[in-house]
């Protein structure tokens, strides 16, 4: 056996032991910490690292930023990073270690995904229906209504025929922490609801509160919101996946884009912070770059010449 490789086992087994037994940790906390474990050592070991009393903080960052670097998310890592200082503590308390390499190293946060959106001609293409159909009109209503005054699902569904006012084009929701705030509602979304209240009228479940009914005249479900607007997009040949927050996140970068007023967005949006609004100004310097590549002559590569 490679007496190297025999250092950093032992020590792995002593405390996958330990924690099975005194511990009585989970086989799959076990399963994940061995496998953390001989992944840290495996890379040290190429480092010419002998074993573990050996390892050094800067061994354990350099590790962790090359594995980061190899697509482990960051979260894997910070399970990693723990497994590593419970075996160190695991050691000291034997006498097999001084000190904890990985003690004070945090793992690298990923990058956070950015929201999905349409671009305004997606959205067109999508609410562009016929509107003959009672329950296409009220799905065509809540599209509508998402789109023009960024609505979260709850939201939506939570709309009663006392919160709109169309006269002014405006609707009231209750957001979330049953924050209430009053939103304008625009032209298009004001047309498509009137037309879906005409055909309420006669539906079953007129005397309900809700704005938007199911077919058996119930308060819509946030499942059925979903369903339907998948249904339409695929009907209306988007070729990829919509759900109700994307009409949402495409309110948010199109309003920014166009005003540039952060604030204003957060104050409809209904965030709290101002730092989750601010996702959306990621968005808008994406499409940014994209024009500015696409129009600016310095930008644009001639492929019939070298670079």
């Amino acid at each position: 056996m490679n007496r190297s490789a025999d250092k950093w086992d032992a020590s792995i087994e002593h405390y996958l032991d330990y924690l099975r037994t005194e511990r009585q940790a989970s086989p799959h906390t076990v399963t994940n910490y061995e496998r953390d474990l001989r992944s840290v050592a495996s890379s040290a070991a190429r480092r010419g690292v002998e074993g573990w009393n050996e390892l050094v903080a800067g061994d354990v960052r350099s590790i962790i930023a090359e594995q980061h670097r190899e697509g482990i998310s960051g979260r894997s890592l910070a399970r990693r990073l723990s497994a590593v200082r419970g075996l160190f503590n695991h050691l000291m308390r034997h006498g097999d270690a001084d000190h904890n390499p990985a003690q004070d190293i945090l793992a690298p946060k990923d990058r956070k995904a950015l929201p999905a959106t349409l671009d305004p001609d997606e959205v067109s293409r999508l609410l562009a229906h016929n509107l003959s159909d009672p329950m296409i009109c009220r799905d065509l209503a809540m599209f509508e209504l998402m789109y023009s005054s960024g609505l979260r699902l709850a939201e939506l569904v939570g709309i009663d025929l006392a919160d709109l006012d169309l006269s002014v084009g405006q609707v009231r929701v209750t957001g979330k922490g049953g924050k209430v705030r009053d939103l304008p509602v625009g032209e298009h979304a004001i047309e498509a609801i009137n037309k879906w209240l005409g055909y309420r009228r006669s539906m079953p479940g007129a005397d309900e509160r809700a704005v938007f009914l199911s077919s058996r005249g119930k308060r819509i479900a946030p499942r059925t919101v979903q369903m339907r607007l998948k249904k339409l997009a695929e009907s209306q040949g988007l070729d990829r996946g919509c759900y109700p927050h994307m009409l949402r996140h495409s309110f948010a970068s199109h309003l920014l884009e166009s005003s540039g007023d952060l604030r204003a967005v957060q104050e409809l949006l209904g965030h709290a912070d101002i730092s989750t609004t601010q996702i959306y100004t990621h968005l808008d310097f994406q499409h940014l770059a994209q024009v500015y590549d696409e129009s600016h002559p310095r930008a644009r590569r001639n492929p019939s010449r070298g670079s």
